[in-house]
């Protein structure tokens, strides 16, 4: 918060007040007074700097501060004598450091290579590792070699085929006062990464599987993409072809640009009249206001849905996440719904919303949360669902909503709710890829049918562990397609990988990453085909394995695990999953077209035990993926 343009004011009191702050960042803010710390501060603090305000005097109090305190450029510092004090001198600049070299001679490499600290020539995985409560002026190298240390034994602990690391250029972002370093990490035994290698390199980082030492978490990692994996370098004769390819292409390219240029200046009047209005395009009701009344969608005015929830009550409120809050309302005829608000900073533009709602208004399936209506009007966006009361897959697994779910249940749900993902990829029009897909997004209903949710809007990934947000990764972490770590692009298969780790936790009633082990590397460590139910004793859910091994587990865990093969050509598609599962259901001698008509009056809630709703947090927050062109509603 420095460089602002405040009212002349004292020192805010929660400098030593707040028991868990790390960084104080308020240079050049016209703050004055007394900077006071003789009533107590943060046993975490690292640095306050409060150069350049108009501070008179500094109590530090009687205790030792470990901690720097950056008082320079203001009156108290003015006078020659009081220069010479520590809290008056400048911070000095962020100390340089780069990863010595470990009693080697640095090798001189070939164009792309970089000498390892072991002296070896190799492409390495690059990246950049980011902190968000670190001072780097309290780094030293004896800091920056425990952090390479504890680098390399959470790689070596998950057997990769890592050699050494290396961290340098540490700096702290201006923009956002993050610490930032350079990280390569180099290849064992080869002078380059495979696609496997690079991807669970990436996995361990942007995942958090690696913890790093106290004094540099939070933190977060952007990886560059690998370019040097796939073999040897193409021949000269490949090369010159692919330069008399380029140059052909050019040429074609030129043409069509012309051709296109002239058809973008037609229309670009057109779609600066289609922002400025989003809903002109679409056939008016004389009774729908300012926004249009689709078939299956209906519009709602802010009055209506304020007046359905009580006048967004604290009491209607049923869940919250990042998109905003949702609340329960009642339409006239009784019908229950879920109403989401969009808060201020999660508003999209009018363009955005208006294709979200023109797709959403045209998906309609019964394993699918269904969209009731929206409201785009007052500044407000809010859309309107189908209310679902039984919670989330994961709020049954985990015993908060206090429904069991035995074997057969548990397949049906699969079923359910992989013929909804199904839909969206095959029946859809135009086909959607969620990109969301987790058990806290899979709801189940009166019947415990599943319903699938959250298909709307990408959102940003939140650690919830250590409350920071990043945005480098679409999607939840332990669900996410590891070929998305090379190519940032997530496809249908990218849906498959992430339903079978759904399918996983079905089995096991295990969170995806559970104390560091990921579900997906735990099955593969124990599974043998060999053994009776594939050896999975010790990570299936002792709840659905009675006196006799559930029917149909042990060929369930097989699709699964051909779900999360680790390159998308290897996973089947989503038809050929619900294929699949209705084969094992048939199997277990059951109908797979029969739907369920138990209700959860068949599952008893443990008395006095609290339901967690389905909608808090983020279960209910709206993502995936859809195209950018333009949609005609039916």
């Amino acid at each position: 918060m420095s460089n602002n343009s405040f009212n002349d004011s004292d020192i805010p009191l929660w400098v030593s007040s707040l028991q868990s702050l790390t960084t104080v960042l308020l240079g050049d803010n016209q703050l004055s007074g007394t900077l006071n710390l003789t009533s107590g501060y943060s046993n975490s603090l690292q640095l306050i700097d409060l150069q350049d305000n108009q501070i008179t005097d500094y109590k530090p109090g009687s205790k030792k501060i470990n901690f720097q305190v950056v008082l320079a450029g203001n009156p108290i510092c003015h006078e020659s004598e009081a220069q010479k004090l520590s809290y008056c001198q400048l911070p000095l600049q962020t100390p340089a450091y780069t990863t010595p070299l470990n009693n080697c001679s640095a090798q001189s490499c070939s164009s792309g290579q970089v000498s390892s600290p072991n002296c070896k020539c190799a492409y390495p995985y690059s990246g950049t590792l980011y902190s968000r409560a670190l001072s780097f002026t309290t780094l030293n190298d004896t800091d920056y070699k425990e952090l390479e240390q504890s680098l390399l034994k959470s790689f070596a602990s998950q057997k990769l085929p890592v050699d050494s690391v290396s961290l340098s250029n540490p700096s702290r972002n201006a923009s956002n006062n993050n610490f930032q370093l350079t990280l390569d990490v180099f290849p064992s035994q080869t002078d380059r990464f495979n696609r496997t290698g690079v991807s669970s390199v990436a996995f361990v980082l942007s995942n958090q599987i690696f913890k790093p030492p106290e004094f540099f978490s939070p933190y977060f990692f952007n990886g560059l993409n690998y370019q040097y994996y796939g073999g040897e370098p193409k021949s000269k004769s490949k090369h010159t072809g692919a330069i008399i390819g380029a140059v052909v292409a050019v040429v074609v390219f030129l043409g069509l640009a012309v051709v296109i240029g002239m058809y973008a200046l037609r229309q670009k009047r057109r779609a600066e009249r289609s922002e400025l209005n989003p809903f002109a395009n679409w056939e008016q009701n004389p009774n729908s206001g300012a926004a249009p009344q689709l078939k299956g969608a209906r519009w709602f005015s802010f009055e209506d849905l304020r007046k359905y929830t009580n006048n967004f009550s604290e009491s209607n409120t049923i869940g919250s996440g990042g998109y905003g809050k949702v609340y329960q309302g009642v339409l006239p005829a009784g019908e229950v719904v879920a109403i989401k608000r969009a808060a201020q900073e999660s508003m999209q533009g009018a363009v955005e919303f208006k294709t979200e709602i023109e797709l959403l208004s045209r998906v309609h399936h019964k394993n699918l949360v269904s969209l009731v209506g929206f409201c785009f009007e007052k500044g407000e966006q809010m859309l309107v669902y189908e209310y679902v009361p039984n919670g989330t897959i994961m709020d049954s697994l985990t015993g908060k909503s206090g429904i069991s779910m035995d074997w057969i249940r548990r397949l049906k749900v699969a079923l359910g709710a992989a013929r909804g993902l199904a839909y969206l990829h095959e029946l859809a029009n135009p086909p959607i890829i969620h990109r969301d897909i987790k058990s806290s997004n899979i709801l189940l209903d009166n019947h415990l049918n599943a319903k699938v949710a959250d298909f709307g809007l990408s959102k940003l990934l939140v650690d919830s562990e250590r409350g920071h947000v990043t945005t480098q990764v679409k999607g939840t972490m332990g669900y996410l397609d590891p070929e998305y770590y090379m190519s940032q692009q997530l496809t249908e298969k990218s849906d498959v990988y992430s339903f079978g780790v759904v399918m996983l936790e079905l089995v096991t009633a295990k969170r995806p990453i559970e104390q560091g082990k990921y579900i997906v590397r735990e099955v593969m460590r124990v599974m043998d085909t060999s053994k009776d139910l594939y050896n999975l004793h010790s990570i299936v859910d002792p709840t659905i394995v009675r006196s006799t091994s559930p029917k149909g587990l042990e060929k369930f865990v097989e699709v699964a695990m051909r779900c999360v093969k680790e390159y998308a050509s290897e996973r089947p598609s989503m038809a050929e999953v619900v294929k699949e599962i209705e084969n094992i259901i048939q199997l277990a001698g059951l109908n797979p077209s029969v739907e369920s008509a138990s209700t959860t009056e068949s599952y008893e809630v443990p008395l006095g035990q609290n339901v967690k709703h389905l909608y808090d947090n983020e279960d209910f927050s709206h993502s995936g993926n859809f195209p950018t062109a333009k949609i005609e509603p039916q």
